[in-house]
């Protein structure tokens, strides 16, 4: 996910369970579709275009794992409920390592360098067999900018010995930033992290039996969630290592599967030291095939986390602008683009899911409306996923924090329960997002 700004278990609530009986569980008679391609600034699917409206769903794998980790009834359900309200693309977490960092995710997919937990990476490939079922796209992240995860840091930590600099401990976000860019330029992370993509990219489904690499529900990889330069501050000389990751790695990706598409996970100008500039040049590579970008209005402070409905008309003006840029700077290099994250807080900055959702409703419908309007147009948008898929996960915990053992939610363990999953009640928004869906489709 993303940096953070100032920031009941019960059954569940299949609210647009009316729209069950419209579209098909598992993929149509005629079989699944194929692989998604990139035909200029356009996805193309089985020689038509193609666009989404999709879900972030970081925990998919971990929901898939046997055992006591997973909760392959409520995946299935879940997968159900997305499937019928038009949501079929899935941004997924692939790799995590196991850290010192006090909201770190536990556990982990990689226990250090070299070992991998053989239940979560069987809870990716239940995964995606019940995605392949339902004719589902997978867009999976192999690494980790930020701390929730493990990730870039954490490599950093193994290789130098030193302990991870944790912002959830010391609030030392700059510090954090630089220390996690480290690990574009140290060999042995950089070989450490290879090892990872390999496991994964190269891994044979153990449920279906198809190779990753050779599974068409796999959309595209990405190198990292929101991999960055460093800090605003100070990032600018990590510059020319991040840049020559991102063209190596894409590289050494495409290689191993040629068949399906690679993209960075960047989250645009913001997340390239606030420089469309250094965003474009970083992505001017044939390694990779599309672009993305994010947008976190309350956690730059265009929108207030704690009122959103305060100060939404101005940060709607300033996101839309945004997209515009990112779209136009698509453009300009001749690739599609999508907006990968996006989400807003509750009503009063609630985090309960019973709160009101007024303000991100007409949030998500101004940047819905203006994708579509973009698309419409020939632009070279192709599709988002709004963060995140919360599902039926709730928590008890009196400050909302996710503790070892909590169902997971689209919020990461580094964030309140309930900052900015959209629940399985939430019907309003759920019926915002199955309306988008709808249009962009009937796209010509």
């Amino acid at each position: 996910m993303r940096m953070p700004g100032s920031f009941f278990a019960g059954p569940v609530r299949l609210v647009l369970g009316c729209l069950l009986s419209l579209l098909p569980l598992a993929a149509s008679a005629a079989g699944q579709s194929g692989f998604v391609q990139v035909e200029g600034t356009r996805f193309v699917l089985d020689g038509k275009p193609y666009r989404f409206a999709g879900a972030n769903f970081w925990y998919g794998a971990y929901l898939g794992a046997p055992g006591d980790i997973g909760d392959r009834e409520r995946l299935r359900a879940e997968l159900d409920q997305l499937k019928a309200a038009g949501i079929d693309n899935l941004r997924v977490l692939a790799m995590s390592e196991a850290s010192g960092f006090k909201r770190g995710v536990s556990p982990a997919i990689m226990a250090g360098p070299g070992q991998y937990d053989e239940q979560l990476l069987q809870g990716l490939d239940y995964l995606l067999a019940e995605m392949a079922r339902r004719d589902m796209k997978a867009v999976l992240y192999l690494n980790n900018f930020w701390q929730w995860s493990g990730g870039m840091s954490q490599y950093v930590s193994w290789a130098t010995g030193a302990p991870v600099l944790d912002p959830d401990a010391h609030g030392d976000w700059n510090g954090f930033m630089q220390n996690s860019a480290r690990f574009y330029a140290i060999a042995e992370a950089q070989s450490w992290y290879r090892d990872a993509i390999r496991q994964v990219v190269g891994r044979t489904n153990s449920i279906t039996g198809v190779a990753y690499a050779d599974d068409p529900t796999v959309m595209s990889w990405q190198l990292a969630n929101e991999p960055r330069p460093g800090s605003d501050r100070d990032g600018r000389a990590n510059f020319e290592a991040y840049r020559a990751w991102i063209a190596d790695t894409a590289g050494f990706i495409r290689r191993l599967a040629p068949k399906q598409l690679v993209s960075t996970g960047s989250e645009g100008e913001k997340g390239s030291l606030g420089d469309m500039a250094l965003f474009l040049q970083a992505h001017d590579t044939p390694n990779v095939d599309y672009l993305t970008f994010h947008l976190w209005p309350s956690n730059w402070g265009w929108i207030d986390h704690g009122d959103p409905a305060a100060r939404l008309d101005t940060g709607l003006a300033t996101s839309l602008a945004y997209i515009d840029r990112h779209i136009e700077v698509a453009g300009k290099l001749g690739k599609p683009i999508v907006l990968s994250e996006f989400g807003l807080n509750r009503d009063r900055g609630s985090y309960d899911p019973a709160s009101g959702v007024e303000a991100r409703d007409r949030f998500y419908r101004a940047i819905y409306d203006r994708l579509l309007e973009r698309a419409g147009a020939g632009k070279p948008i192709a599709g988002s996923n709004f963060w995140a898929w919360g599902g039926r996960g709730r928590t008890d915990n009196p400050d909302w924090m996710w503790q070892a053992g909590d169902p997971f939610t689209g919020d990461p363990p580094q964030e309140a329960q309930g900052l900015f999953s959209l629940f399985d009640s939430d019907a309003s928004t759920l019926e915002l997002v199955s309306a988008h869906a709808r249009a962009i489709r009937a796209l010509p």
